[in-house]
């Protein structure tokens, strides 16, 4: 396969940026897809300065690393949620990132009930405006209580109907929030994907255990199947969340960032 293959740096949540960049080049990914989540990884911010973007650009350029995507996930569901996420459209164009990465509520748990899908969808139709003014397309994760597999969101996506919106697939999620196999959910959807977070899983589906790629349970063979059948061109971006109490130092992350690495090389 031809597709981007990227590193979510919300897999380095409570380690910094540069420490991200290091442990992704290392383990031989040319991607990074990072991440401006409000009160979790916030590794850029919206309220950067030219200076403080400089010096991302410098680390990205030290690391030989390119920003594919801008994780900013936002409740869109909230005014503020609205606003603040207009602002990371603006933040992604400043770092040159292609993809701006978002689900429909809040960021974690995400239980949150749409009671007016036309709300939602008014409001995406604004935002898809603002991401085709900056040329960045938009890309809605599978998550939280709404639009929790790809069959779902892509009925969201198809209603606002625009280029400049997709799917972000990610393939723990759908079993986390969802509780439906992505071997089947991705064939049902995959025409409305543009962006995927590539995700193991492993245990029960609302065990929050998300290790290594190759190491827990997902059939990737499958998935990659699919992808190849379909024609998929879009990034893969590798999200690795470890379990609740984390993975307890940077070397048990960079070592599975790179394990990851290793197993991709089967489908790269």
């Amino acid at each position: 396969m031809k597709n981007i293959f990227a590193v979510s740096s919300n897999t380095y949540h409570g380690f910094t940026l540069n420490e991200a960049l290091a442990g992704i080049a290392q383990a031989g990914f040319k991607y990074v897809e990072l991440n401006a989540v409000r009160g979790y990884t916030e590794h850029v911010r919206w309220e950067m300065d030219d200076e403080a973007i400089r010096e991302v650009k410098k680390a990205l350029s030290k690391y030989e690393l390119e920003a594919i995507a801008l994780s900013a996930h936002s409740n869109l569901m909230r005014k503020d949620g609205v606003e603040n996420f207009i602002k990371s459209i603006k933040l992604a164009k400043r770092l040159g990132c292609q993809y701006i990465v978002t689900a429909t509520g809040e960021a974690h748990g995400d239980k949150d009930e749409i009671e007016d899908e036309q709300k939602i969808i008014d409001t995406l139709k604004k935002i898809v405006h603002k991401c085709e003014e900056n040329q960045i397309t938009l890309v809605l994760e599978t998550h939280g209580n709404n639009y929790a597999t790809g069959k779902h969101m892509g009925d969201l996506v198809k209603k606002v109907d625009s280029e400049y919106i997709g799917i972000n697939y990610d393939t723990g999620n759908v079993i986390f929030y969802g509780n439906v196999k992505p071997e089947k959910d991705l064939e049902d959807s995959i025409e409305k994907v543009k962006f995927m977070h590539l995700k193991d899983k492993t245990g029960e589906n609302q065990e929050w255990n998300f290790p290594a790629i190759g190491q827990g349970e997902i059939n990737f063979t499958k998935i990659f199947q699919i992808l190849k059948g379909k024609n998929y061109q879009g990034p893969i971006s590798v999200e690795i969340e470890f379990t609740p109490e984390g993975p307890g130092s940077l070397e048990y992350v960079n070592k599975a960032v790179k394990d990851s690495y290793s197993y991709l090389q089967n489908f790269m």
